[in-house]
């Protein structure tokens, strides 16, 4: 089973969103997916409690993010997505340990930058592939990036912290979405945020292949560029 855990020590950086669109996406896409709710604000499961479908299937976290993936793994299901918070972080730790791929999400700004180290020191720690998602991120004008975008990328490159070539960027869609139950790719397949999500999926996948193709031992330590 492939599993996908949002982690970040910054809380507000967008992991209940993320989570909640890649997942829909995913299942959109025909694959068997299941979400996994870590965090006790319930973002995830109140969204969830929305959507009329039930799909794709939500599992809690209380009794462990372990034993939640351990049931989702003998159910059958193909990919996993767990919503951390950045307040239980050793329930995040347990979550990244379990990860097949990490994604911090952050905003462009000092606070979520800055952030982004602890979750990186704990993903390398742990020898997870991880990489950076900018969220948030002020729209591209003329398909340029905002000078926020370019300093965060920046900050990054010179730590050695690779981060996806694409952004999420500020838009209504995403949160209004949410509270309908839904998310961008099922209202609005053809619009620029379900457009974003759907290069961030693409990314998640290929990077996951990538990280399945690896030969025993050479897991990678510092990153995984999505």
């Amino acid at each position: 089973m492939n599993i996908v855990t949002m982690a970040s020590r910054k809380g507000g950086a967008g992991k209940s969103t993320l989570t909640a669109h890649l997942a829909a996406f995913s299942q959109q896409a025909g694959h068997r997916c299941v979400v996994i709710d870590a965090d006790p604000q319930g973002s995830l499961t109140l969204w969830h409690s929305l959507r009329a479908d039930g799909k794709p299937p939500l599992r809690s976290a209380a009794r462990g993010v372990d034993r939640a993936l351990a049931t989702a793994m003998v159910e059958g299901y193909e990919w996993a997505f767990i919503d951390t918070a950045a307040s239980m972080w050793v329930v995040a730790l347990e979550a990244i340990r379990a990860a097949t791929f990490v994604l911090i999400p952050a905003r462009p700004g000092f606070f979520d930058l800055n952030a982004v180290r602890e979750t990186v020191a704990t993903a390398r720690e742990r020898n997870k592939p991880y990489a950076v998602v900018l969220n948030a991120a002020p729209v591209k004008r003329e398909d340029k990036e905002a000078p926020a975008v370019g300093q965060s990328r920046a900050f990054f490159d010179s730590l050695g912290i690779p981060v996806w070539s694409g952004q999420i960027s500020q838009r209504a869609g995403y949160v209004l979405t949410l509270a309908a139950g839904a998310s961008v790719g099922e209202v609005a397949p053809e619009s620029l945020a379900s457009s974003e999500i759907a290069r961030l999926w693409s990314a998640v996948q290929r990077s996951v292949a990538a990280i399945h193709e690896a030969r025993p031992g050479t897991a990678v330590t510092r990153g995984q560029a999505a």
